[in-house]
């Protein structure tokens, strides 16, 4: 196997009818593109959905997947775009008056907390889910995959197809603009 690429060689089997090449890859990568959507969405069952749909979608194009970049960075990218395109088309619906649950961050409440996590404030928790929601997904995406998915900088701009410096300076801002969303939560409340 390639070592800058590890899964180069699993794509070419992949590539040629390999099912357990295909097995292997997605084995590799579904937790990080499964964490990655469930962030991104706040959703677990929606998550899942995406998750699948990434990789089915990635498989559908893998003759269109260049060797040179990280199939990890690759395939987020796909996930991402999913991601996106269920929050337009729960825009649409919003907008049309067809129920639709708000569970922007029920996976907070459900998750089991570390210790940690027992010592934050509930509260905070759950409007810190629902900034991250709420962030633009150009900040949003960056976040996730730099601060969550713990990317470089050089892997996160090629995922993304922006610069790197675009990442360093999306960075900044959705962290700012998490910083305000989330200190500005309960005021909004009160």
């Amino acid at each position: 196997m390639n070592s800058a690429n590890p899964d180069a060689a699993l794509v070419r089997k992949a590539l040629a009818s390999d099912a357990q090449a295909e097995r292997a890859l997605v084995e590799r990568h579904r937790e990080a593109i499964y964490r990655l959507a469930r962030v991104a969405t706040g959703d677990p069952e929606e998550a899942f959905d995406i998750t699948q749909e990434a990789f089915v979608a990635a498989f559908g194009a893998l003759s269109r997947y260049d060797p040179a970049r990280p199939f990890r960075g690759w395939i987020a990218a796909i996930a991402l775009n999913k991601c996106r395109d269920r929050a337009r088309r729960r825009a649409v619906r919003r907008f049309l008056g067809l129920p639709m649950a708000d569970t922007a961050a029920e996976w907070v409440a459900d998750d089991a907390p570390s210790p940690e996590a027992h010592a934050a404030s509930r509260q905070e928790l759950v409007a810190t889910a629902r900034a991250l929601a709420d962030l633009p997904s150009s900040l949003k995406d960056v976040l996730i995959l730099r601060t969550i998915e713990g990317m470089s900088q050089q892997e996160t701009a090629a995922a993304l197809g922006i610069s790197v410096k675009a990442v360093e300076t999306r960075l900044y801002r959705a962290r700012q603009k998490l910083s305000e969303m989330v200190r500005g939560e309960p005021r909004s409340r009160v």
